[in-house]
């Protein structure tokens, strides 16, 4: 199906300021339709959760509304679909619950690939109870983590796997279903981190081999929160801390709080907007409509993301380090003698988003030789154009002419 980014980007009132967004994998542009339904949801009656009070269904309908969207666009069961602050946030959450389970001795794998998001909660659970980190690899000269890297870390003693989809980083996505399987043959569970992956492929949880996957729709469009999808079945197992008096229902047994309602019905929103550019036939579910969608929204990015590779190609000392054979339309970018940073702010003076740093991924970027300053990350988004491409390779011209 064609994919008009013109129609696209008239959504997109953040565009009018005149700069080209490259940061998309640190946070997306949004729509007018999520704004709107933010907007909407703060003026309405609202009230704690509840079937009686007009306002009480307001709440409920938007919740029930919020976790279908996303069961949508996972391929996942809304019952296991959990709300949170931030991926972050829910990851810790559900560290230390699992970590209750764990034993001295009892083994947590990790890789040098992910966000520190999907590190270090883990890191800190197994110390916590005396349980054994281990570390799997990536090849730093391809970018890629393979089942080799996992299966020389795995033992009977294995509890869980944190893995990522994508590197936010380089943009690898790692074979994840061979890797879960792996995890899942060793007896442990599967925690995938979907952030990056999300807001550039079609998302199946069940097909991944993922326990649990963890994203943020403030990646893909939406506004700042977290979210979580795990079987229903799964997270009845599992007993986190909680108020006495909150309920001890799944998934709400795992929300601690009231839940943000206006960034609900702007999660329900931004996943309504990318269905909508997929078919418009009334036949077609909207689960259909996101995986056309988001294949149409990958081929035109990868368009972009050979364009920018070509034209950095033809630069002089660049050096481009997402190398995997499967990746996001990520590109991390290195200068021989120029400092990451000053291009940066070259690059931001001429209207060009497109920061420096090593993201969160501090064990990738230390692995890749980069030390904690990292490189420019070059990030596509739904709403880049050619004319976007242009002014970029154009400032990284001048920058380094």
């Amino acid at each position: 199906m064609p994919y008009d980014v013109r129609a696209v980007r008239d959504h997109f009132p953040a565009l009018k300021a005149g700069y080209a967004h490259f940061d998309g994998p640190g946070g997306s542009q949004v729509p007018d339709v999520v704004a709107d339904a933010v907007t909407r949801t703060l003026v309405s009656p609202l009230a704690n959760r509840g079937r009686v009070t007009a306002a009480e269904r307001t709440a409920d309908d938007i919740v029930i509304g919020a976790r279908q969207a996303m069961a949508d666009l996972l391929g996942a069961d809304p019952r296991g679909v959990v709300f949170g602050r931030s991926m972050t946030q829910l990851t810790y959450d559900m560290a230390r619950t699992l970590a209750a389970t764990w034993r001295p001795g009892d083994e947590v794998v990790v890789t040098r690939l992910d966000h520190d998001a999907n590190i270090r909660p883990w890191v800190q659970a197994a110390e916590a109870v005396g349980a054994v980190v281990r570390w799997a690899d990536f090849d730093p000269e391809s970018g890629e983590l393979t089942e080799e890297h996992l299966a020389a870390v795995l033992s009977p003693r294995t509890r869980l796997v944190a893995v990522t989809a994508a590197s936010n980083l380089i943009g690898t996505c790692p074979p994840v279903r061979a890797l879960t399987d792996l995890a899942h043959e060793a007896g442990a569970l599967a925690y995938v981190d979907g952030v990056h992956f999300t807001a550039h492929a079609a998302v199946h949880v069940e097909a991944l081999g993922a326990d649990f996957y963890a994203c943020s729709p403030y990646k893909f469009l939406g506004p700042h929160c977290g979210v979580l999808a795990a079987a229903p079945e799964l997270l009845e197992s599992l007993h986190p801390q909680k108020l006495l008096p909150s309920t001890d229902v799944v998934p709400e047994r795992f929300e601690l709080g009231t839940l943000p309602y206006e960034l609900l019905a702007g999660t329900t929103a931004a996943v309504d907007f990318l269905a909508s550019l997929g078919p418009a036939d009334p036949a077609v579910g909207r689960r259909e409509q996101l995986v056309a969608a988001m294949g149409a929204m990958a081929r035109h990015e990868d368009q972009l993301r050979r364009r920018i590779e070509d034209g950095l190609a033809a630069l002089p000392g660049v050096t481009v380090y997402s190398r995997a054979a499967h990746r996001t339309p990520t590109l991390l970018v290195g200068f021989a003698d120029r400092d990451p940073a000053a291009a940066y702010e070259f690059l931001a003076g001429r209207g060009v988003n497109a920061p420096a740093s090593s993201f969160y991924a501090l064990e990738a970027s230390r692995r890749l030789g980069l030390g904690d300053t990292g490189a420019l990350r070059v990030g596509l988004a739904p709403y880049i154009d050619d004319d976007d491409v242009d002014r970029l390779l154009d400032a990284l011209r001048a920058f380094l002419a």
